[in-house]
């Protein structure tokens, strides 16, 4: 008898699982029968990083409605469509985001720009606003094409009010002006807390809701505790912050947006120094807002460009701007990490993608598998010299790459300067100082 040997396949492995997938392909995953994979994945990901490029067209829509710059913006609490804006022609505005239409306009809430915006998140909707006419107004944030006639209640302050925000979950808001005030709904104004130079913003921190920040004009950073009423510590920096925003996943986290042209983000149980400076910006940074997901950060300066930064990463934002814009005064996220919206000096409200390559729409998954794998291919070929070359790359204005480049001269300059000096005279005994010890001048506590 004769034994013979032959070769047996299960006829399950070589066709599909479910009807409608694809059928299985055998692959032999020996390296040595594939010389060529790793020059073949180099190639799909430079592709996948120029595909990248080639379809960033991060511009959504302009939202109309202000005749002047727009000063604030404000997203509302629990909804991903909802946002208000104010400006210096004294008007607020609520915009819906999905249909891009307004829901209600006040065109003469206040005498002179509005400074503030905030929404209080009790019962039913409603607007806070403030503005150099020394008033802060409550209003009716009502239905779509329902324009509040009369504010619902009006605070009367002394000087004209530059911030204001909002408790998390008592009827609490605080203002800014010459003296940071905290004010009840129902009941009258609470004793100030502070009596400074004019303040420029407030913030309640999201978790600790007793604690509230402030930055001033003349250089101060200060933390405040609501239960006792004093100014619990206090920094001065090398120059003036223009505006704050707490971290919504880290609470001991803030963002500065300086004047410098730098954002910083410090922890508040170590304010000696920052955790992190952020430099891109050639102009003073004039908004700055945090993602809902704590993982990034968008920035508005007066260079009129907008920027996306990752936390933790210093360099290298994402850089968005228009022929027409002119220079960003505030920004935010919206509810859902997907748009980025920004008021500026020429009256309009941009939506912005907050990855400037995603699709709009639906996306089947296919698509999102193969965008899924670009994304891995980018990330594991981010060392070649060309794919980091392609994924860096952004066009900027020309005054501001002409400005970037003076700006690094500059910078230069001053690091030569710096090392001749400890080269040759006594300052080169001692330790150089580190450029983040340089940004607080003054620790007070």
């Amino acid at each position: 008898m004769v034994k013979i040997s032959v070769l047996q396949h299960d006829l399950s492995v070589h066709l599909p699982a479910r009807p409608g997938d694809p059928t299985p392909m055998s692959r032999n995953l020996n390296p040595l029968m594939h010389p060529f994979s790793r020059a073949r994945e180099r190639t799909r990901a430079l592709n996948a990083a120029k595909m990248d490029r080639m379809f960033a067209k991060p511009f959504v829509d302009a939202l109309e409605g202000h005749i002047d710059a727009v000063e604030v913006l404000c997203r509302k609490p629990g909804s991903l469509t909802g946002i208000a804006s104010g400006s210096w022609d004294g008007g607020i505005v609520m915009h819906n985001l999905s249909t891009r239409k307004q829901i209600f306009n006040i065109s003469q809430a206040h005498k002179g720009k509005v400074s503030g915006l905030c929404f209080s998140p009790g019962q039913g909707e409603r607007l806070l606003s403030c503005g150099v006419d020394r008033n802060v107004k409550l209003w009716a944030a009502g239905e779509e094409g329902s324009s509040p006639d009369k504010p619902l209640n009006v605070f009367p302050g002394k000087t004209a009010f530059n911030s204001i925000h909002h408790h998390r979950t008592d009827p609490l808001f605080a203002t800014a002006s010459s003296i940071v005030q905290i004010w009840d709904e129902t009941k009258l104004v609470l004793p100030p807390i502070a009596v400074l130079q004019t303040i420029t913003a407030v913030r309640f921190n999201m978790s600790e809701s007793s604690v509230l920040a402030s930055i001033g004009t003349d250089r101060t950073f200060t933390l405040y505790d609501i239960r006792t009423g004093k100014a619990e510590r206090r920094i001065i920096m090398h120059m003036r912050s223009n505006a704050l925003a707490w971290s919504p996943t880290f609470p001991t986290t803030i963002l500065l947006a300086s004047e410098d042209h730098n954002l910083y983000t410090f922890d508040i149980r170590h304010l000696e120094s920052p955790t992190q400076i952020y430099k891109a910006h050639v102009a003073a940074v004039m908004s700055c807002d945090w993602s809902p997901t704590g993982t990034e950060f968008v920035s508005g300066g007066w260079d009129r460009t907008v920027r996306i930064w990752q936390e933790g990463r210093g360099h290298q934002p994402e850089v968005y701007h228009t022929k027409r814009m002119q220079r960003v005064t505030s920004s935010i996220f919206s509810a859902d990490a997907r748009f980025v919206m920004t008021g500026s000096d020429d009256g309009n409200v941009r939506i912005w993608k907050a990855k400037a390559s995603d699709k709009l729409g639906v996306v089947t998954a296919r698509e999102r598998a193969a965008m899924e794998y670009r994304e891995s291919l980018k990330e594991r070929w981010k060392v070649d010299a060309e794919v980091s070359r392609v994924a860096r790359t952004r066009h900027l204005p020309k005054s501001v790459h002409q400005t970037a480049k003076l700006k690094t001269t500059m910078l230069e300059a001053r690091r030569v300067k710096e090392e001749r000096r400890r080269k040759h005279t006594r300052a080169g005994e001692s330790k150089p100082k580190q450029e983040k010890k340089k940004a607080v001048l003054v620790e007070q506590t």
